[in-house]
């Protein structure tokens, strides 16, 4: 036990003691709650001249979630550097050296990433909601009505599992430029066009970042600009399937470190 609290002291100064690394948290929290904030303003400045079957299901916690998509590239950067960094300078090895057991070394990590990661996450994630309702004026919604605690506590863990994926990616590649480069593309170009093919649209519900995004949402049938349109699972459904994910992109990477030279 004393040996885990150690190593889990070392990896906390580690992510502490890389600038590069803190910031990016600071750039999700900042691009998701900015981004939001715009997207709800004019979203509320617009809303008479939406289609009346938009007004129907509009989900106004969703919409001030809306710049997640965006701010989830700053996590994801967390992500690949709190892992790769050690690898691209080496001291990987100085660090497998000191903890031999890969298990032990790998939770640690993941551990105080986590934790981090969860604590920025919540943070942005309750901030962005007050923020867009109070923008949404009239068209808002309150903490207190049905579904909607959930699902801005939501976006907290959604931003955390992004995070989560990522770092277990990244232990798979070990390399900053092979992830940023597998990562990337994944959730911003492949993930997006998949869904929006009619032939591979009904997989494309199945990825990590289309299945999270469920737990955001109220009114789950809505389509529309910032709808989640119809799936085949709910919320917690959706937040499982992207759980999935996540373990087995850890499992990946424990193999990886298991198996491969520093």
């Amino acid at each position: 036990m004393a040996h885990t609290t150690r190593v889990l002291r070392s990896e906390w100064t580690k992510v502490r003691s890389v600038r590069s690394t803190l910031w990016t948290l600071l750039i999700a929290a900042v691009v998701t709650i900015g981004l939001s904030a715009l997207i709800c303003a004019f979203t509320a400045s617009d809303f008479d001249s939406m289609a009346e079957s938009e007004k129907a299901v509009f989900d106004a916690t969703y919409v001030s979630f809306a710049g997640m998509s965006l701010g989830q590239l700053a996590m994801i950067a967390f992500g690949v550097l709190v892992v790769s960094n050690e690898y691209s300078t080496g001291m990987i090895r100085s660090s497998l050296s000191a903890v031999p057991q890969r298990g032990t070394f790998m939770f640690c990590k993941i551990f105080v990433a986590t934790a981090l990661v969860l604590v920025v996450g919540m943070a942005t994630s309750f901030t962005t909601f007050f923020v867009g309702q109070q923008l949404l004026g009239d068209h808002g919604t309150t903490i207190g009505e049905p579904n909607v605690l959930r699902a801005v506590i939501g976006g907290g863990l959604y931003m955390t599992l992004i995070a989560l994926f990522t770092m277990g990616v990244a232990f798979v590649l070990r390399s900053p430029m092979l992830a940023f480069g597998t990562l990337m593309p994944f959730f911003f170009i492949i993930s997006g066009i998949l869904g929006g093919v009619s032939a591979t649209k009904k997989f494309a519900h199945y990825l990590p970042d289309q299945a999270g995004t469920m737990i955001m949402t109220v009114e789950t049938g809505g389509g529309g600009e910032f709808g989640v349109g119809d799936r085949p699972y709910g919320p917690w459904g959706g937040l499982f399937i992207m759980a999935l994910w996540v373990v087995a992109s850890l499992v990946a990477g424990y193999l990886v470190l298991k198996k491969r030279d520093a």
